[in-house]
């Protein structure tokens, strides 16, 4: 069954993944690159070609969600398996995204919208002016292969960033939602990251018993800092490239890229009165 790792983008993905990662796909807890593979994305491209989907008509894709979703179950026969997506939980087209099916629950990672806006910018070369546009309408992601080629995508519904986040809260009902704030796992990593392996531990029906030393060396391997290092050293694969071929640095200023010193009032004013409602229940207000 599926558990979702799910965000709008730049709230904090890569560092949950990367701790789960850690935990969960090695002996000692300690991190490199290459785990993040064990962790799936979706929708993948790769997925609707295994089924014969024509990938260019996007309707055929979103009808076969599920379809594809039931296909990587039945691969993978595991009592959970995590999959990153950034896409919103609400129907498209009227295509429900996934089902309790196929679902096992969500892990939710929120971000102040007024610093996913900078990330985003920063992440995809974009102005702040149009990353926030993005953030405002119901906008989507190209997907993870050849960025270069329309052709070669599928893409991600991601809907406005209050979509996004007020879309995966339906699954708190079925007790299947776990909700956690980037600035939390990043200033108490210890705390927020033992809720997540607890949540793992309840909604997989599974008697957990958490190991201290591997999640302490999850925690300081996977620490912003490190990351960077790692990154410099050996490339990111998730990195987007640049029009010359070059990657744009993933790992660039985390929770150094600070909305107070990048956006104008105008701006902050706009994207306040627009999220004014969640971010008033995150506390980011």
């Amino acid at each position: 069954m599926i558990l979702w790792l799910a965000s709008y983008p730049k709230s904090g993905n890569t560092y949950l993944r990367a701790l789960i990662a850690a935990y969960f796909f090695t002996k000692d807890g300690n991190f490199d690159f290459d785990k993040l593979k064990f962790i799936k994305f979706f929708p993948h491209i790769n997925l609707f070609k295994n089924l014969g989907i024509d990938i260019t008509d996007e309707n055929e894709v979103l009808k076969n969600y599920i379809k594809a979703q039931e296909m990587i179950n039945k691969k993978y026969k595991k009592s959970i398996l995590f999959v990153k997506t950034h896409s919103t939980f609400q129907s498209i087209n009227g295509n429900q995204f996934t089902n309790l099916d196929n679902t096992i629950g969500a892990i939710y990672i929120v971000r102040d919208p007024r610093n996913v806006i900078t990330s985003y910018s920063n992440h995809y070369e974009t102005s702040i002016e149009q990353s926030a546009s993005d953030m405002f309408t119901n906008t989507y992601l190209k997907g993870m292969v050849d960025y270069d080629s329309f052709q070669n995508h599928v893409l991600t519904h991601l809907g406005t960033w209050a979509d996004n986040y007020n879309s995966w809260k339906h699954l708190n009902k079925f007790n299947k939602y776990l909700l956690i704030k980037y600035e939390d796992i990043v200033s108490k990593p210890d705390v927020i990251f033992q809720d997540v392996l607890k949540f793992i531990a309840k909604i997989s029906n599974t008697n957990l018993k958490i190991d201290k030393k591997k999640m302490e060396n999850a925690i300081n391997t996977t620490n912003f800092e490190n990351l960077k290092q790692m990154e410099e050293k050996n490339g990111f694969i998730e990195a987007v490239k640049r029009k010359d071929n070059n990657n744009i640095t993933f790992f660039k200023q985390g929770s150094n890229r600070d909305w107070k010193k990048l956006l104008t009032n105008e701006l902050k004013n706009k994207i306040e009165k627009s999220f004014n409602t969640e971010m008033r229940e995150l506390g980011y207000l």
